[in-house]
């Protein structure tokens, strides 16, 4: 459990008039005659989270990322102060950039405006079908897709939406598509597995979503789900579908980047364990498959 900050209330008064006088001489006698000091302070480390967004993060600190903080700040010797943030537009120019917090525990590597570690995972967008479809091995320019119905996760208008769904739309596939808002409800928890539950019953054919999203809640479905690596095709230069994960430090903290990539090189077994117990998809140079609990499970490296 992270060691949150806590308000420290005052003493009650009557407590510290009724103590004997004695016992508050031989402390200021302590004080001075080199007695042992109170432990020095730890560091406190702001962290800018998402309060409803698993596998990633979440109030109860139960989302890997919350795990990962927690890693670091026992390296730092910190005790971890949250801002809790739902991860929408603006999110970074509302928390690192005004200064809210200093670490954002999971953003693209190389984004702009952010100081970036060295990535920490490498992971992919992925087709989710149901096990008992014969839809495996599906690519953005299979001929199949003509004839499904595919969900994507949408941000909002079409210049800023996931690279799935600008993939498609460049293929003229707009008809077959249902849209998924990426944020969805917040009055429900855990509002992007909505387009998880739409293949599982069956809502539609399959899905593209961001790995780690789909490995974690693939994982939990009580229907077989089978998980397909988005190859590389025609467009991927203009929309990658594979990205590095960092950690995202304030700009003005450069010792601290550097502490936390020498936190994330040390524990780099601990991480990798860590993410495979999310189902985290990891990409390598041999294709993966994840599947859900009920089939056979191949895992990421």
């Amino acid at each position: 459990m992270s060691r949150f900050a806590s308000l420290r209330h005052p003493p009650n008064r009557r407590a510290i008039l009724g103590r004997p006088v004695f016992a508050v001489a031989l402390a200021a006698l302590a004080s001075h005659s080199g007695g042992a000091s109170a432990p020095a302070p730890l560091r406190e480390l702001t962290v800018c989270a998402d309060p409803n967004n698993l596998p990633f993060s979440n109030r109860a600190e139960a989302g890997f990322e919350n795990k990962l903080v927690e890693l670091v700040a026992h390296d730092l010797d910190a005790h971890v102060t949250y801002v809790w943030w739902a991860q929408r537009r603006g999110y970074a120019r509302h928390t690192l950039a005004e200064a809210k917090c200093e670490l954002w525990p999971g953003v693209a590597y190389g984004v702009e405006h952010i100081a970036t570690t060295q990535p920490y995972y490498r992971s992919t967008y992925v087709f989710v079908t149901r096990g008992d479809r014969p839809l495996d091995g599906l690519t953005l320019d299979d001929a199949r897709l003509k004839s499904l119905s595919i969900g994507v996760q949408m941000v909002g208008d079409n210049a800023m939406n996931t690279p799935p769904a600008q993939a498609l739309a460049h293929r003229g596939l707009t008809a077959n598509v249902r849209g998924y808002m990426l944020y969805g409800d917040y009055n429900r928890p855990n509002p992007p597995a909505a387009i998880i539950d739409a293949v599982a019953h069956g809502q539609i054919d399959a899905a593209l979503v961001w790995g780690p999203l789909a490995g974690f809640f693939a994982h939990r479905s009580a229907v077989p789900l089978r998980l397909t690596p988005v190859t590389a095709q025609a467009g991927a230069a203009q929309w990658p579908m594979v990205y590095d994960i960092s950690m995202g430090v304030s700009p003005d903290k450069p010792e601290l980047k550097t502490q936390i990539e020498a936190t994330l090189e040390k524990e780099k077994p601990a991480i990798n364990a860590l993410l495979r117990a999310y189902y985290v998809p990891q990409t390598s140079a041999e294709p993966f498959a994840i599947h859900s609990q009920a089939m056979s499970t191949v895992q990421p490296r």
